[in-house]
């Protein structure tokens, strides 16, 4: 099933200013959320796919990639806002309400979430090489990756052993405390993280001597990605929950995957067209050949006219490369170039000389084709 447009499920459009995007998903957020319609599986639905477009169009790098490819330019095959889970979404409520759970006190929901905060871990960035080859058909990618893991010994928890967790003597295990002020308006009452145990809850009185109290240690993953066809050079890729570990099972942060093409050694890119720079000789020009040229997926032969001149673009459609998040492809673009040599024999230049008194050997400028500007004019046109 494919995805909704993000500006869609926020039902604004594409050119609202940050200020109106953060304010349709704060009213989407109040009418779905979980604590206002329990048990409702498609209010839970909506709550999420909220998030999901919230989370894209506040960006303005995934926002600006999502306006290009679509839902691919931040999502594909694993990528991307698709994975993101309550911990996720939550943890966006900071920004959107000014600090703490404001649904504590619109719905009574009490600390029905511990009011604890939930950490995320922090990014993490990585470069792909990728060949023109891999980018025109689209590639899967197994790579390793250094990062923080959680540790093993203590199962990321940063504590010795189960007995030296104890509820925190501040909160009382809400990971958050309130402070009643009176003001001439009446008392006011302020939520904050409980500064004793940081929004967790609970006090680690022995800390796990592996990884120091940390819950997380230096580590290696595998991982594996597809890049879809039509990347380009600065492309960014996003996967959730693929970067470095949280303390304490918090959300791991994201794996971001940076996209560098590796230049091809006789095709050279132009968007979604390749360009082939083809020299034949002024014999082959004249009299007309055909010759075998490169392209992305193996060899091609093209015939070449009698009497072609230097700077005609032949076009080999659909040779190009694919656009991404369509079906649509570009063209592999040839440039004949005439070769003149450099040095030529005695015996050459007694025929240069004899061919060069001929009529046909004259320019004819109102014969002539139409300049190389003209022709790549009329191309685009």
């Amino acid at each position: 099933m494919s995805k909704r447009d993000y500006y869609d499920i926020l039902g604004v459009s594409r050119t609202a200013e940050a200020a109106e995007i953060k304010s349709a998903y704060r009213k989407l957020a109040i009418k779905f959320h979980p604590d206002k319609n329990p048990g409702d599986k498609e209010a839970e639905e909506n709550f999420k796919e909220a998030a999901e477009a919230y989370e894209i169009l506040s960006n303005p790098e995934k926002r600006s990639r999502y306006d290009q490819f679509g839902h691919s330019g931040n999502s594909a095959s694993g990528f991307g806002g698709g994975g993101m889970n309550m911990d996720d979404i939550f943890s966006q409520f900071g920004d959107i309400f000014g600090g703490g759970n404001p649904f504590e006190n619109f719905f009574g929901g009490g600390n029905s979430r511990g009011g604890r905060r939930v950490q995320k871990g922090t990014n993490l960035r990585i470069k792909v090489k990728l060949t023109l080859e891999e980018i025109a058909n689209g590639i899967e990618k197994t790579v390793k990756v250094n990062k923080q893991i959680h540790c093993q010994s203590c199962d990321g928890t940063g504590a010795k052993d189960k007995s030296s967790f104890h509820t925190c003597s501040t909160c009382g295990g809400a990971g958050s405390v309130r402070r009643v002020t009176n003001t001439i308006l009446g008392q006011m009452q302020t939520t904050s993280t409980c500064p004793t145990c940081n929004g967790e809850g609970v006090e680690v009185t022995a800390k796990c001597t592996s990884c120091k109290g940390e819950g997380l240690v230096r580590g290696e993953e595998t991982i594996t990605f597809n890049i879809p066809a039509g990347v380009s050079e600065g492309m960014q890729l996003s996967m959730n929950g693929k970067g470095n570990a949280a303390p304490r099972g918090g959300v791991p942060g994201d794996l971001i995957i940076l996209v560098e093409e590796v230049q091809h050694e006789t095709l050279k890119r132009d968007g979604i067209n390749v360009i082939y720079d083809l020299y034949i000789n002024f014999s082959d020009a004249a009299l007309g050949t055909s010759v075998e040229i490169p392209t992305i997926d193996g060899k091609a032969k093209i015939k070449i006219e009698p009497g072609t001149q230097g700077g005609k673009i032949l076009r080999l459609k659909g040779k190009g490369i694919p656009e991404v998040n369509s079906y649509h492809k570009g063209d592999q673009l040839v440039y004949v170039n005439i070769w003149t040599p450099k040095a030529v024999s005695s015996e050459e230049r007694e025929i240069l000389e004899r061919l060069k008194g001929s009529a046909n050997f004259k320019p004819q400028p109102g014969k002539s084709e139409k300049s190389f500007f003209e022709r790549i004019k009329e191309y685009f046109e």
